[in-house]
């Protein structure tokens, strides 16, 4: 293997082909020996990608520096969230000065002037676990409010060591669940809790009961699936009656039903799987007909973009219809309260509010902002006199709101603005259109002074997969990071091919399997049209998914960027459906085709970074991520892409001007290799380092000074 030392000689891995023949296309991998990050070769391997990338960064470290002061010159200095109540206390979460890491602190709901107690540090709990990385699982108050149920990832390979603590004393019990996920419900009595566990393969597919004050080798397996196309889900109705155990695959689903009073009776199914049939019920006493107790149903059923059914609580299976589905609005779905319901939707790409008190009329809830959005907040009491909402753009402040039944509202919560003038900010949607009649969504954020005139510099975000949504909570941290590109006279923009949920099921349903390049080229026409007049030069980022999309857009429409950001990338896409051992493999198959069929695997093989690598003359500078502990796109993934890439180029990535981080064909690989996860390093402070460093690159690869 030969490493190279400075800026000028790149990291070039050894070649040991590999050759394997599918449906009678022949590939040979020569890096497949690049695998396991314990392994001391590909540890080497993977230091001396980093040690490469740091070197040929070096001359960005003080515009790096510099943005990362003014994003950290943002965060409040004591930052609290929006409070809640649960059980006759209110809660929040309180950010003290100065640090990475939260607090999470209680008082009596109806004694405000009452002194808040401290039940859990977050700071205290990252300083003892001896990393550079910490990050929650679940934070769960028990029914009576004495017990807390929280867990911890100390490495960010989602794997959470859960915890009891008596709230009364303020001290954890000794007995500790070494791996555990997310997801979680107790008892009613408050004497036991529910949790998930994975496997290893990352599937989450048991959960447990633990009973309070025993050891957990004693702990009973309650429920078990074996189907790795699904993955189990868990958590309590707001009713506080039944633990609902849910079993997700792409496109199907199946809910199983527990008594919170009883936790060690048996599971109840109440509609067994059925391939392209979805459902979620959510309990709503006293709801249904003459009174009765039941199960609001959101589902497919009949209904392409989901429709309301109900279900009496004695035959959770047997649905009859309430709210007809609108094949314009994608009901995604019903929370019950005391007072009434709330539907969440989605028209015209924007996610929507509709509160539907017991009497009264309905009141919609809308975004005022292009690409805004209004979703529910935190809301944990079944009795509650409103619901609370947030109000959430790209160029406003959040807003959280409590709706009263009656329509009447009053603000809980306002996001904190330090050292920004949300006014200088405009935001405006437009439309592009594709050769089959479809129109591309894309959202265009710009300080008001910089002109869409073709002189713009402009960054382009997207991610198109899993029927998400790119909506301003998807973790854009406007506050903080965007000000510092904007005010530079950027433009940033947020597309929204198929593939995503923007425009309702029917976008992800023409955005995957067999239909999933138009996820890449919807993204290409939306950085043609803003290059058409409005823009100057794009550089494009995305990440998991989103990082599939820009090894894509790199490999197929190269000419359209000064650069791509491709983070955590998901590029070997025919080697990992073909790896059954991967964590999630086996769900994924719905989503981009399973490669064991040769249908599917033409599919897959067209659009497959890994095998579709650009001719190295039209190669931008590629900035590409990864993290070792990362269990969801496993590094060995960007850092084989990576390697091919050097192999195919006879400057090995190095580009036309080593000295430059951004020349045309420079690939660069930042290799975490301590602690950090899929989503990147932890800490509202480390998380704004991280941001600024490849915002630094990409500015660069922009030429803005």
């Amino acid at each position: 293997m030969n490493y190279g030392l400075g800026m000028s000689r790149p990291p070039i891995a050894s070649s040991r082909p590999v050759t394997t023949v599918l449906h009678g296309v022949r590939d040979v991998d020569p890096y497949s020996w690049i695998d396991d990050p314990d392994d001391p070769e590909t540890a080497d391997y993977l230091r001396a990608e980093r040690d490469y990338y740091d070197a040929r960064v070096a001359g960005l470290r003080t515009v790096a520096a510099e943005l990362a002061a003014e994003m950290t010159a943002r965060v409040p200095e004591v930052e609290p969230s929006a409070p809640w109540e649960q059980g006759g206390w209110r809660y929040r979460r309180v950010t003290p000065a100065g640090l990475e890491y939260d607090q999470l602190l209680r008082r009596p709901a109806a004694d405000p002037d009452a002194a808040e107690h401290l039940l859990l540090d977050l700071q205290v709990v990252h300083d003892e676990g001896g990393t550079s990385y910490s990050e929650e699982g679940l934070i769960e108050i028990s029914p009576d409010g004495r017990w807390l149920a929280w867990s911890i990832d100390l490495d960010g390979d989602e794997v959470y060591a859960l915890r009891f603590r008596d709230l009364t004393t303020g001290l954890d019990l000794d007995e500790v669940v070494p791996r555990t996920y997310y997801g979680g419900a107790w008892s009613a009595d408050s004497t036991s809790y529910l949790y998930v566990v994975h496997d290893e393969a990352y599937r989450p597919f048991q959960v447990w009961r633990h009973l309070l004050g025993t050891a957990v080798l004693s702990d009973e397996l309650v429920f078990e699936d074996l189907d790795d196309r699904l993955e189990l889900e868990l958590h309590a109705s707001r009713s506080g009656r039944w633990a609902v155990v849910t079993l997700a695959g792409r496109g199907f689903t199946e809910e199983w039903l527990l008594p919170t009073a009883d936790v060690s009776s048996e599971p109840r199914l109440v509609r067994p799987r059925e391939l392209g049939v979805e459902y979620a019920l959510e309990h709503a006493p006293a709801h249904g007909p003459n009174g009765t107790d039941g199960f609001y149903v959101t589902t497919n059923l009949g209904a392409t973009e989901f429709q309301v059914m109900w279900a009496p609580e004695g035959d959770p299976g047997a649905w009859v219809p309430l709210v007809a589905g609108d094949p314009a609005v994608r009901v995604w779905a019903v929370d019950a309260f005391a007072g009434g319901h709330v539907l969440s939707l989605r028209r015209d790409g924007a996610a929507t509010l509709r509160v539907v008190p017991r009497a009264g009329e309905p009141i919609d809830l809308l975004p005022e902002h292009a690409g805004g959005m209004v979703r529910l907040e935190r809301n944990e009491d079944w009795d509650a006199p409103f619901v609370t909402v947030a109000v959430e753009s790209f160029v406003q402040p959040a807003v959280v709101q409590d709706v009263a039944w009656d329509g009447s509202r009053t603000v809980r919560h306002r996001t904190e603005v330090v050292g920004v003038d949300p006014d200088v900010y405009v935001c405006e949607r437009r439309l592009v259109p594709r050769p089959d009649g479809v129109e591309v969504p894309v959202i265009l954020v710009r300080h008001r002074d910089t002109p869409l005139d073709g002189t713009a510099p402009c960054f382009l975000y997207g991610y198109g997969s899993y029927e998400s949504c790119l909506d301003p909570d998807w973790g854009i941290d406007f506050w903080r990071v965007l000000p510092s590109v904007l005010d530079r006279g950027v433009v940033y923009a947020i597309g929204h091919p198929r593939g995503g949920g923007e425009m309702g099921r029917r976008w992800w349903d023409d955005g995957h399997l067999a239909a999933k390049h138009h996820t890449f080229d919807d993204q290409a026409a939306v950085a043609e049209h803003l290059l058409d007049g409005l823009v100057r030069a794009i550089v494009s980022r995305g990440g998991s998914a989103g990082g599939l999309l820009q090894g894509a857009l790199y490999g197929r429409r190269p000419d359209l960027f000064a650069g791509l950001v491709a983070a955590v990338p998901f590029v070997d896409v025919v080697g990992s459906m073909l790896d059954e051992t991967l964590p999630l493999t086996a769900q994924e198959w719905l989503e981009w085709g399973d490669p064991r069929t040769p249908e599917e695997h033409a599919w897959l093989a067209a659009y497959s970074p890994m095998l579709n690598l650009p001719d190295v003359a039209d190669r931008p500078p590629l900035l590409v991520t990864g993290f070792v502990h990362d269990p969801r796109v496993l590094v060995r993934e960007p850092a084989r892409w990576v390697a091919r890439l050097r192999a195919s180029d006879p400057e090995h990535g190095a580009g036309d001007d080593p000295t430059s981080p951004v020349s045309p064909r420079t690939v660069l690989f930042r290799c975490e290799t301590g602690a950090g996860a899929h989503g990147g390093p932890s800490g509202r402070y480390s998380e704004l380092e991280f941001e600024a460093e490849l915002y630094a690159w990409a500015l660069r690869a922009l030429g803005v000074a």
